[in-house]
């Protein structure tokens, strides 16, 4: 038996919407830099009053949709630092959760692939 867990989002096409707003809003406030390439992204956000706990609350509820993607929030000199990490197969979602943070932002994307 494979315990490998199924590359799909559990958000319903009524969620799905707000889940990206807030994503989004996060990201035209702090994102500062996206790295990506395949099944790993690293996002760096300006430390700015709230943006943790926001990220923190957007990953906990990824965490229940998306069970299949490892997300850690670190803090860094300057920046909060949100890595994803998904498995072979993974990679379009993963693409997709980076483009909604990018969404909008003058961030920088210099290894997005």
């Amino acid at each position: 038996m494979s315990t490998e867990l199924p590359i799909a989002c559990s958000l319903s096409a009524a969620e799905l919407p707000a889940r990206l707003a807030e994503i989004a809003a996060v990201g035209r406030a702090s994102l500062l830099e996206t790295q990506a390439s395949g099944r790993h992204a690293r996002l760096r956000f300006a430390p700015e009053p709230g943006v943790r706990e926001r990220l923190g609350a957007i990953v906990a509820a990824e965490s229940e949709c998306c069970a299949f993607l490892t997300m850690r929030l670190a803090d860094e000199p300057g920046a909060t630092t949100l890595t994803i990490e998904g498995p072979e197969g993974a990679e379009p979602v993963l693409a997709e959760l980076v483009q909604a943070f990018a969404a909008r932002t003058g961030a920088q994307h210099p290894a997005h692939t």
